[in-house]
């Protein structure tokens, strides 16, 4: 049964609401950052803003506008964190706001934050951004999570100022992630490779991170103008994914969390951003029109994960790569700034849908 406008608006509403106010509901945080509070300048809070900002593209609503930018000029008083990949999150965001605002401010932020990406993030094997993190410079190591919160900026920032240099290592960081993380033999993405040990970690098909890789191509294709090969190749690698989650999709319209292993609890954020990139996929013409269904499945699927406070619940904790399937089956389940902001992608491209039929 298609879901109303009017029910998307309410939940939309709810979600964007509970975000803002995003606080740790009591778990004990096992990172030297927080994932949790929506104060702090990170990649699940840079996530959360991401899902903000097309709220406010879509509705015009002031009041979002108000909080991006209330949001950023709380965090440049206070001071930055240190450059990683992580960190790299919220400039994606902020980019766009320079588009919008022409603010100096935010534009030298933007323009000192990527010529660091291109000049001082540590490359490793075949000049793959290694996914350096707070705390941790993980040696040799690669994740499909990079894709999704540093990739996406790095070819922003270069059609923003201009610097098809940018663009281009864009382009090549999606071709080395895709070389050394897809599968082919299921059409998944391992989360993360190894260069030192020449391994993929516990080779685990994990929900969220398959999820880094649907939602951001997506939106990859609709900003970077592409030559026709490249182009073919990452819609052929869309495809390939898209094909092999709707065989995997729970009969709830949700995915497990460790896709291809049913005893692994069913997760609401890689639905989510699963959802979107088929939705999305579908309405720009990137995928077939079949995917509508399963993309409408996870629509209802996370509008039931909704409560009446507008938090998302069925999130699993920020999750490094790990050495097997259980290691994923055992991370906790919390509210998260990431879950509010992929439902809010999903719920957005769902409105979208249902105003194009309506």
């Amino acid at each position: 049964m298609p879901v109303t406008e009017q029910t998307l608006l309410d939940a939309i509403s709810r979600v964007s609401k509970a975000m803002k106010s995003m606080k740790n509901e009591g778990l004990n945080e096992k990172y030297p950052i927080g994932l949790i509070d929506m104060n702090l300048w990170e990649w699940p809070q840079g996530v959360g803003l991401y899902g903000m900002y097309q709220y406010f593209e879509e509705t015009k609503d002031p009041e979002a506008l108000r909080f991006l930018l209330g949001w950023y000029d709380d965090r440049l008083r206070e001071g930055l964190p240190e450059k990683n990949v992580n960190t790299c999150a919220p400039l994606l965001t902020l980019v766009k706001l320079c588009e919008l605002t022409g603010r100096q401010d935010y534009i030298r932020v933007c323009d000192e934050w990527s010529r660091w990406v291109m000049d001082g993030l540590i490359r490793t094997g075949d000049g793959a951004f290694q996914h350096m993190i707070t705390g941790d410079p993980n040696d040799g190591q690669m994740l499909i999570d990079t894709l999704f919160m540093t990739v996406l900026f790095l070819a922003k920032a270069g059609l923003y100022f201009g610097r098809s240099e940018y663009v281009e290592e864009a382009k090549r960081q999606m071709l080395v992630h895709i070389k050394y993380l897809y599968d082919v033999k299921s059409g998944l993405f391992f989360h993360g490779w190894d260069f030192n040990g020449r391994h993929h970690y516990g080779a685990v098909h994990w929900g969220r991170g398959n999820g880094w890789y649907a939602c951001g191509i997506v939106d990859f294709l609709d900003m970077v103008p592409l030559e026709e090969g490249l182009k073919r190749y990452l819609l052929d690698t869309l495809r390939a994914q898209a094909e092999a989650l709707a065989t995997l999709q729970h009969r709830d319209g949700l995915w497990h969390t460790v896709l291809d292993d049913p005893s692994s609890y069913v997760e609401a954020s890689c639905a989510a951003a699963f959802g979107y990139g088929m939705l999305k996929g579908v309405r720009q013409g990137y995928l077939s029109p079949s995917y509508a269904e399963a993309g409408g499945k996870a629509l209802r699927a996370v509008l039931a994960q909704i409560d009446e406070y507008g938090i998302v619940r069925q999130v699993s904790y920020g999750t490094p790569v790990g050495g097997d399937a259980q290691f994923y089956k055992d991370i906790p389940l919390s509210p998260m700034t990431y879950g509010q902001a992929l439902a809010l992608l999903l719920l957005m491209e769902g409105l979208r849908h249902a105003r194009r039929t309506s």
